[in-house]
């Protein structure tokens, strides 16, 4: 019997979904919230993660922030331009179950964001690189090639089929709700 590390061939295929997916709607919703606190104040600092099942939207996390803003508002105007206006969608967005645990950021990181250990320890004065604090960390992986026109590798690429969200807003199908997948 063999598996995937030791087949003879195999077969790549790549999956794309529009806006309506779950994991899409969670995207979309943690960073209105994002661009709603930068907005109202351009030194918040926001951490925060959405889930969403049928009927109930939970957003956690932790932020820093001057700003006094209605979340559950901005989760509700951002799923409804979504398209999820009614139950028989799988979700609606004006009698959904909002909860909303974000807390102010902890101290510890707070004190890792605003100065660094080197500013803190008074090794560096001057340095404006060395003064800044961590911040967010990430990894990245990937790799570009010429071959399609927009150079990612073709599992990764967004099948030419898909119709952007907006066509699919202006002129709605009977048989596609905000949730639609393309698998190639």
């Amino acid at each position: 019997m063999s598996s995937f590390s030791n087949a003879p061939s195999y077969l790549m295929t790549s999956e794309s979904v529009t806006e309506g997916h779950p994991d899409k709607v969670c995207d979309q919703v943690s960073d209105a919230i994002l661009d709603a606190l930068l907005a109202a104040d351009p030194d918040a600092r926001v951490a925060c993660e959405t889930a969403i099942t049928k009927g109930l939207c939970i957003v956690i996390g932790e932020v820093t922030t001057t700003a006094d803003i209605d979340i559950a508002k901005t989760i509700r105007e951002t799923i409804r331009a979504i398209g999820y206006t009614n139950e028989d969608l799988g979700f609606d967005a004006d009698h959904a179950m909002i909860q909303v645990y974000l807390k102010e950021q902890s101290p510890n990181i707070a004190a890792g964001v605003d100065h660094s250990l080197e500013e803190r320890s008074g090794e560096y004065e001057d340095d404006p690189f060395e003064l800044q604090g961590a911040g967010d960390q990430a990894m990245m992986i990937g790799f570009a090639c010429h071959e399609p026109p927009g150079h990612m590798p073709p599992p990764t690429s967004p099948p030419p089929r898909r119709a952007p969200p907006p066509a699919r807003r202006q002129q709605p199908r009977p048989w596609g709700g905000p949730e639609l997948r393309v698998r190639e």
